[in-house]
């Protein structure tokens, strides 16, 4: 009793942490179970609100058993001893805007290319890989990492491999650049209209470039053929298993469906307590289809669960698409495009709202952020639900105060990128001006309005380190500082990548901090990400992840 009356105290605050000790089943003997590891000699962050820093943490089965400083080790004795010489440990984060998918053989990784010439020689390979007349796909080029300072553009492709169609998306998704081949074969020609919610571009004299924006896999990548499942699930869990190095023990898959659920179901019973847990997003697919589905926003377990509906209410900034409520920098009417009217936006909230799934939007423009908080808060007042934790994807171009106090009073939370401010300056700085281009994905302001505020990477680039610097630097990749006032500071950050994803997938009682009864799910560091110089946070590095108490990776030798 005197264990949990100060740990209660702890929690508010009124006493130091550093020679506690918490047990989480303090009526009973824990201390004579062998089946125990004492973790010692480190620095423990238990990211709890109070900020508790300890030395030592106990882990029995797949939950936090103590934390405390390190006179643990006498009230554990038949405990296995692992000596931390001074590393950190820290609850493993929890991303919770990612895409993760298995990879077809016609595909290529565009992830860290630095110049067109590489793409190309990247494009001529797998060219002879495949038999003539083949897709080649890829994924992750930015005109802002390659040498060439532009984007792979049509000509680009076709010297490469004219006869094969091709179809390279840019990263963040929002467009793609396709060779003469592909186009082609989609009947897209310099006659072709733009498509509602999407833009097919054009050089001076009128002739297509290559690129499409937004709707570039309804126009084009609808053609090209399906990879088995057999042929995906290798590489899908590979992806999964890439995550732990990277500290990730829990993910949000941003952009799935009903129909390939099962195999993520199939993969999790294969891999089971081998692979990140995943809650899983999925796209509205219709009144009959969702029925037959037969789960809802939370079902599944601790490993797997069904996450929030997905709904794209705009556009991206690559293109740019994005929702605005101003013309962008040097355009006199352009302000992007709604991906549907706003009467189908408006009806399609409700509908997921009145079937009481989660709803996760995706809302990047000021303009749609403002449209998409008034038919929350519609569907909200007309069918009140108390704990529905709809939230918004990005959060990119600050909304009014009216909004994001309509969002504070309706409990609607934020899944936030602030890496983009990093990896997308050079889009910001052409696009946006003033106050839009200081005050880009913002966690401040939300916080400072009382919105719960998670943080996420949607892989630009993948990782939590670049976000955690962006968040509490304000640094884009140049060093420019935009909007210093939006800064946070690390320990928000850190929770906001942690504790506070857990509450977003409704899972805040069993994992995100190091708190006894939790889950074992921790990062080993080198170094203490509170305390290191701002640059360092770029290279952090993870030496050891634990699921469930389990050692799942660790740093080679």
């Amino acid at each position: 009793m005197t264990k949990i009356c100060s740990y209660l105290l702890l929690l508010l605050g009124s006493i130091g942490s550093a020679q506690l000790s918490f047990a989480a089943s303090p009526t009973n003997d824990p201390h004579q179970d062998t089946d125990q590891i004492l973790f010692y000699n480190g620095v423990v962050l238990l990211l709890d609100q109070a900020n508790t820093q300890t030395q030592a943490i106990v882990v029995a089965g797949d939950k936090v058993l103590d934390v405390g400083d390190n006179t643990l080790r006498a009230e554990y004795p038949h405990a296995k001893l692992i000596d931390l010489n001074g590393q950190t440990v820290m609850p493993g984060f929890i991303d919770t805007h990612v895409h993760i998918s298995g990879k077809a053989q016609r595909y290529i990784d565009l992830t860290k290319v630095s110049s067109i010439v590489e793409i190309q020689k990247l494009i001529r390979e797998k060219a002879a890989q495949l038999p003539p007349g083949d897709w080649i796909t890829g994924y992750g080029w930015s005109e802002d990492t390659l040498a060439e300072l532009r984007r792979p553009l049509i000509d680009d492709l076709d010297a490469a491999a004219r006869d094969n169609p091709i179809m390279l998306t840019r990263a963040g998704a929002h467009s793609a650049v396709f060779s003469s081949e592909a186009l082609r074969l989609a009947g897209i020609d310099a006659q072709t209209p733009d498509p509602e919610g999407g833009t097919i571009e054009r050089d001076d004299e009128g002739a297509l470039n290559g690129i499409i924006r937004e709707r570039h896999q309804d126009m084009v990548g609808k053609l090209i053929p399906s990879a088995s499942n057999k042929e995906l699930r290798p590489s899908l869990v590979q992806e999964l298993q890439n995550l732990f190095p990277l500290g990730i023990t829990s993910i949000v898959e941003a952009s799935n469906t009903v129909d390939y659920y099962p195999e993520w179901q199939h993969i999790y019973a294969t891999h089971r307590g081998r692979l990140p847990r995943a809650t899983v997003q999925l796209a509205y697919a219709g009144d009959e289809k969702m029925a037959s589905f037969g789960l809802k926003s939370g079902d599944g377990d601790a490993h797997l669960r069904v996450g929030a509906i997905k709904i794209f209410a705009d556009g991206g900034f690559t293109g740019p698409a994005a929702y605005t409520t101003k013309p962008y920098r040097g355009e006199d009417e352009y302000r992007g495009k709604l991906n549907m009217t706003e009467g189908d936006l408006r009806a399609l909230i409700r509908k997921a709202h009145a079937q009481n799934w989660q709803l996760g939007i995706h809302a990047i423009g000021d303009a749609a952020i403002e449209l998409v908080v008034i038919y929350l808060r519609e569907a909200l007042e007309d069918m009140p639900r108390e704990d529905h934790r709809h939230y918004l994807n990005h959060f990119t171009i600050k909304p009014s105060d009216q909004a994001m106090k309509t969002m504070a009073a309706n409990n609607i939370a934020i899944s936030q990128q602030p890496n983009f401010m990093y990896t997308l300056e050079g889009r910001y700085t052409e696009y946006l001006d003033g106050q839009r281009l200081q005050s880009n994905n913002p966690m401040r302001s939300p916080m400072n309005h009382g919105i719960h505020v998670a943080m996420s990477s949607d892989i630009l680039p993948l990782g939590p380190w670049v976000g955690i610097y962006a968040a509490t630097t304000r640094k884009g990749m140049s060093g420019a500082v935009f909007g210093a006032q939006e800064k946070i500071s690390r320990f928000e950050a850190l929770r906001a990548y942690t504790a506070s994803g857990a509450y977003l997938t409704r899972e805040e009682d069993i994992k995100g901090q190091l708190l006894p009864g939790m889950l074992a799910d921790f990062i080993i560091l080198e170094d203490n990400p509170l305390i290191v110089p701002d640059s360092r946070l770029l290279n952090m590095q993870t030496n050891a992840v634990y699921l469930g108490g389990r050692q799942v990776w660790s740093k080679p030798l």
